[in-house]
């Protein structure tokens, strides 16, 4: 009878300590899932920064005669394309993730064209609200990018969570899937050409 209640205790003490191995695990996974949400919260602020100066932008550049149209119209519908892509946080799949990074690298293709463009205008660059805008997009385009790697971090560190053993017992029966990163594109492997 004795042996019994001993027995019986020592199980009720693994199960226990188990117990709050799983807690503590899926708490964990929650916490992390939640700092990788609100790190996308950060990108997505910082890419729509970008897309609220965009209008600016254009509307100055628009001020200057004889400026390419053409060149306008694709920072224009690059913008809608990149606005119009919204990715909800508790589904960050490598897929969404790949379908707003291609937009939004639409978006930053017309840009860098509009600015190599801009050079050819001595009257352009002369302008303060040029100038201003300017130097405000290349810094978003700092804070995208600081906002990226925080995310990707963020990521990895969930990613890394839910995969390691025992939490990937737990976050297989629980629901946790896999983030997807940031990666570069394929073509900022290249130099980009500037010509004047």
């Amino acid at each position: 009878m004795k042996t019994s209640y001993i027995v019986l205790i020592v199980i009720a003490f693994i199960l226990l300590i188990g117990g709050c191995g799983c807690v503590g695990s899926y708490n964990k996974m929650v916490a992390l899932d939640e700092t990788a949400q609100s790190k996308w919260g950060v990108v997505q602020s910082d890419y729509q920064r970008r897309a609220d100066l965009v209008p600016n932008l254009v509307a100055t550049v628009k001020g200057v005669a004889n400026f390419e149209k053409s060149t306008l119209v694709d920072v224009t519908n690059a913008r809608a394309r990149a606005t119009s892509i919204q990715v909800d946080p508790t589904k960050l799949t490598p897929e969404t993730i790949q379908k707003f990074q291609a937009a939004q690298g639409q978006l930053t293709s017309a840009l860098s064209r509009l600015l190599v463009a801009s050079e050819r205008y001595p009257e352009l660059k002369a302008t303060d609200n040029f100038s201003t805008l300017q130097a405000q997009l290349e810094g978003t385009e700092n804070r995208i990018a600081v906002a990226r790697n925080d995310f990707n971090d963020a990521v990895k560190d969930y990613n890394t969570k839910i995969r390691l053993f025992p939490s990937n017992i737990i976050a297989n029966m629980t629901g946790f899937k896999e983030k997807g990163f940031f990666q570069a594109e394929a073509a900022s492997a290249n130099a980009p050409k500037v010509q004047f």
